[in-house]
C-alpha cells in the first residue's frame, strides 16, 4: 500500500461487494462524491525554494490540545462491518499517532468502550434520532464516560437514497438472501472472521423503555436550531457542529456558542447536487473571521489534500473513507501504514512549499487553481460573444 487508491483496490478485493459499496457509495449518481475529490486536483500549490525546512513539524493545536498530526478520524457508522474490532483498532491508532477519533452514534461499539480504548483522543458524534430524549441519553452517557468533545451532525435530516445499497440489499439488520449469501461465500475470510466475532450492529441507540432500537431510515430532523441551543446549555465541554456548507448557517452557529464548525457535505452521501465541500471553506472562513476554529472533511485522499484544506481556511481535517479502505485492505497494518503515508506526504510537500510548521500553512501557499472544463468552455463562449 503506497496510497489511498492502493488501499481502496485491496479493500475492494477482500470485502464483500455489499460492504465495500456501503463504504464507497454515495447519494444519487454519486456526482458530489466524485466532485469532492476532483476539486482538490484543481487546487494548485506554489513551490518555494531555499527556505530552511530541514526540521519540519506536523504538530497542530486544535481546541486547546496539541495533536501530532493535523488530521483525525471522522465519525463513521458500523466500522466493524469492514473489519472485526475495527473501532478498537482505530482507537489504538489514535493513541499511537496522537490524533482524535470521533465515534459515531451509529457505531458498532458502545460509547463507553471507545472512551476506554482511545482515552482523551476520543470524541463523540451525535445524531438526533428517533427521539430527542433518547439522543440526550447518549449525550449524558458521553458526559459520564469522560468525553470532552461532542460533534453534533446536522446535515442528515433524512437519510438520502443510496442506489448501491439498494441494489445490494443492504439494510439493518442484515437480511440474507441468495444474492447476499453468494457475495459472502465468495469472500470467505471476511465471512468467517465476522461469523466468529459476531455480526456487528449499532450499539448506542436506546429507546425510552431501555430497548436497543436503530431505524436506519428514521428522521434525524430533531437536530434543529432549538435543539442546538438546548445542547449548548447542557453540554459543558467543546461542541462542534458538523455538516455545514453555508456561510449564513455558519454565522448563526457561531452566534449560538458552538466552539467550532465542521465543514462537510457528508462525503457526498446526502445531496448529489451539492458543491464540493472544499469550495465552501474559504467562504465560511470569511464569514466567521480569522481565529474561529474550522474543521473539514469530504474528499481528502492524500497528504497534499490536507495541506490544501488548511490553506483554504480549515484549522483541522478528518479522514473518512481512506481509513475504512486501509482497514479493509490490511487491518491494523494497513491503518497505521496509511496514517504514516499521509504524514510523510504532508511533510514532503511542506518542504517543497518552504513551510516548516503546520501553523504557517495559509493561503500564501496556494496558486491560482486550474480552471475546470466547464469554466474553460464558459470563457471561450464569453470571448466569442465579445468578438461578435
Amino acid at each position: 500500500m503506497f496510497s489511498t487508491e492502493d488501499a481502496r483496490k485491496l479493500a475492494r478485493k477482500k470485502l464483500p461487494r455489499l460492504v465495500f459499496d456501503f463504504v464507497e457509495g454515495a447519494a444519487g449518481k454519486e456526482v458530489t462524491s466524485a466532485r469532492n475529490e476532483s476539486c482538490f486536483d484543481e487546487i494548485l500549490l506554489q513551490p518555494r525554494v531555499m527556505a530552511d525546512v530541514s526540521q519540519r513539524s506536523l504538530v497542530t493545536r486544535f481546541l486547546g490540545r496539541d495533536y501530532d498530526l493535523p488530521f483525525g478520524v471522522a465519525p463513521m457508522g458500523m466500522c466493524n462491518l469492514v473489519r472485526p474490532r475495527a473501532d478498537k483498532l482505530v482507537a489504538e491508532a489514535a493513541r499511537l499517532h496522537n490524533i482524535p477519533i470521533c465515534l459515531s452514534s451509529a457505531a458498532s461499539s458502545p460509547i463507553e468502550d471507545m472512551r476506554k480504548w482511545a482515552g482523551e483522543n476520543a470524541w463523540f458524534q451525535l445524531y438526533v434520532g428517533h427521539s430527542v430524549e433518547s439522543s440526550l441519553q447518549m449525550v449524558e452517557r458521553a458526559k459520564l464516560a469522560g468525553y470532552e468533545t461532542l460533534v453534533l451532525t446536522v446535515d442528515v435530516p433524512q437519510l438520502s437514497r443510496r442506489p448501491r445499497d439498494q441494489r445490494n440489499g443492504f439494510d439493518m439488520p442484515f437480511r440474507i438472501g441468495p444474492k447476499q449469501f453468494f457475495d459472502f461465500a465468495t469472500h470467505p475470510v471476511w465471512s468467517l472472521t465476522s461469523l466468529i466475532c459476531g455480526v456487528p450492529k449499532p450499539q448506542n441507540f436506546i429507546s425510552e423503555d431501555g430497548d436497543d432500537k436503530f431505524v436506519r431510515r428514521a428522521s434525524r430532523a430533531g437536530a434543529d436550531w432549538q435543539f442546538l441551543d438546548r445542547l449548548r446549555d447542557i453540554w459543558p465541554h467543546h461542541l462542534i457542529v458538523k455538516g455545514v456548507m453555508s456561510a449564513d448557517d455558519a454565522l448563526r452557529i457561531q452566534r449560538s456558542g458552538a466552539d467550532a464548525i465542521y465543514v462537510s457535505n457528508h462525503g457526498g452521501r446526502q445531496l448529489d447536487s451539492a458543491p464540493s465541500a472544499i469550495s465552501t471553506v474559504s467562504k465560511i472562513r470569511a464569514a466567521v473571521g480569522q481565529g474561529f476554529p474550522l474543521i473539514f472533511d469530504s474528499g481528502i485522499r492524500g497528504g497534499e489534500d490536507v495541506i490544501k484544506a488548511l490553506a483554504s481556511g480549515a484549522d483541522f481535517t478528518m479522514l473518512g473513507r481512506p481509513i475504512l479502505y486501509a482497514l479493509g485492505a490490511e487491518a491494523r497494518v494497513g491503518l497505521n501504514s496509511l496514517i504514516k503515508l499521509f504524514a510523510e506526504d504532508m511533510s514532503l510537500a511542506m518542504a517543497q512549499l518552504g513551510v516548516a510548521n503546520v501553523e504557517d500553512i495559509n493561503e500564501s501557499v496556494l496558486l491560482e487553481r486550474s480552471p475546470t472544463v466547464g469554466e474553460k468552455l464558459n470563457t471561450s463562449l464569453q470571448f466569442a460573444s465579445s468578438q461578435a
